[in-house]
């Protein structure tokens, strides 16, 4: 790799392609499910949040840990115990979202092979190692990256450690993703540059926008 190539650290989830929405529709289905008869549904989301954080903290991200928090979420706001047959149903819900194809964002894969010609692309996404691991290989995108970096957590000191992992210059690496809270933020306080993809954006992999931002960026 030429020293003076710049190098994208580029996210995954709701960057690449679609993950957010099939969570909010396991919440929605699962809200449906409860058919709690005193909290309203935005109460019911609130509860869900709130569960969700502690087993971040305890389970980490990924589906595992929905899993456990909507469970969580039944045994605090349902009158009724969770039976195995409740749990099964519960679990079911969140069996969609591991069972959906993995939607690729609209140019995504145009825009990595044009942007493999000239840069060092490495995919940067936290959660779970074997779940995040077979949405690349299901992704298909793989080919475009020249490492792959599944991290717990994408926090200041984990920017530092995959900088200094792969060698990298903060000057001319740039952190690419969705998120103000883990993609651009940490990398910032990093020392590196960062790119906010804005999920709403449609065509915000367009070619055309990414080769105007490779010429200002050279």
């Amino acid at each position: 790799m030429n020293s003076m190539t710049q190098t994208l650290l580029i996210d995954a989830d709701d960057t690449l392609w679609e993950n957010n929405i099939y969570f909010e529709r396991a919440i929605a289905n699962f809200i449906s499910f409860l058919n709690h008869k005193e909290f309203s549904p935005a109460q019911v989301r609130a509860v869900i949040d709130d569960v969700e954080r502690d087993c971040i903290i305890s389970h980490g991200y990924g589906l595992h840990s929905f899993a456990h928090a909507l469970a969580k979420t039944f045994e605090r706001l349902s009158v009724e115990p969770i039976t195995p047959s409740l749990h099964d149903s519960i679990t079911a819900i969140t069996r969609t979202i591991a069972e959906h194809p993995i939607e690729i964002r609209a140019g995504v894969p145009e825009t990595l092979e044009y942007l493999a010609k000239n840069h060092h692309l490495i995919l940067m996404t936290k959660g779970a190692l074997a779940e995040q691991s077979g949405k690349v290989e299901r992704s298909g995108l793989k080919k475009y990256f020249s490492g792959i970096e599944i991290v717990a957590e994408k926090d200041e000191p984990t920017y530092r450690s995959v900088v200094s992992k792969h060698k990298l210059a903060e000057d001319i690496t740039w952190m690419v993703g969705n998120s103000p809270k883990s993609d651009i933020n940490p990398a910032l306080a990093a020392g590196l540059n960062a790119v906010f993809v804005p999920t709403t954006t449609p065509g915000y992999w367009s070619m055309k926008k990414w080769r105007r931002r490779s010429r200002r960026a050279s």
